[in-house]
């Protein structure tokens, strides 16, 4: 065999080794992100509300939620029927992560809420389940005392470390853990951790008895509950609405 035959030969192997290599690559980071997206539940889908439903809507008269190319949104002045008209998961969470984005008019607000119980002895989600507000943070700006109703907070009860609000009418992005096994809740709001609480023992309770929420029997009580986005004057809109169980 001459020279340029074995130089060839060596070109053609190293070829194939390399192409070989790059299909393993390949290969592996396409199973770490099915791997990722089997974890996480898409929950905004495009055409339909499917997956959640308004609160104690049996009789399908409460209406004021449209769903456009996967983004969820709640007008008060359209919305019809007597009644809370939050929109509630079907399903039942108890630890989980959860990422979306949220987008406001001027002067309006919402929530998100975990463990949030659907029975008729309750008249409203909030009467059962916790709160990561979502406001236009220009309402409360630099009011310290209200500091634990802005965007961020745990309604009524920590204020975040830092207000990351975007200005109404902008997509901000909200990641929030709820474990009941570590007793800890966090929230990420447009990539920065502003907050963090437990879930219950002597300092949930504390935060409680200082609340509007001393007086309500049953808030907080419910560690497996549904999922909560807030019906409120305005206009609130939702998207990329993702969930991972722990």
């Amino acid at each position: 065999m001459n020279n340029l035959k074995i130089v060839t030969l060596c070109v053609t192997v190293l070829f194939f080794s390399c192409q070989n290599k790059a299909k393993n690559a390949e290969n592996v980071k396409n199973e770490a992100t099915e791997m990722e997206e089997n974890q996480w539940l898409d929950m905004s889908p495009l055409t339909s509300l499917s997956g959640w439903h308004i609160y104690q809507n049996e009789s399908g008269q409460k209406t004021g939620w449209t769903v456009t190319d996967g983004v969820f949104t709640y007008d008060s002045e359209k919305a019809e029927g007597d009644g809370n008209k939050s929109l509630i998961s079907d399903e039942k969470f108890t630890n989980f992560e959860i990422k979306f984005d949220w987008k406001l008019s001027p002067n309006s607000n919402s929530g998100f809420m975990w463990g949030v119980n659907e029975s008729t002895d309750y008249d409203a989600p909030y009467v059962t389940g916790p709160e990561i507000q979502i406001i236009d943070a220009d309402i409360y700006a630099d009011d310290k005392k209200n500091q634990i109703h802005t965007a961020g907070a745990l309604y009524d009860m920590i204020a975040p470390d830092h207000v990351m609000a975007k200005p109404a009418g902008e997509w901000n992005s909200y990641h929030i853990t709820i474990n009941y096994e570590e007793n800890k809740g966090t929230v990420v709001h447009n990539g920065m951790e502003i907050n963090r609480f437990p879930l219950y023992g002597e300092k949930w309770d504390a935060m409680v008895a200082k609340s509007k929420f001393k007086e309500m029997s049953g808030f907080g009580k419910f560690k497996e509950g549904h999922l909560c986005l807030q019906d409120h004057p305005g206009v609130i809109s939702y998207r990329n609405i993702k969930v991972r169980k722990l």
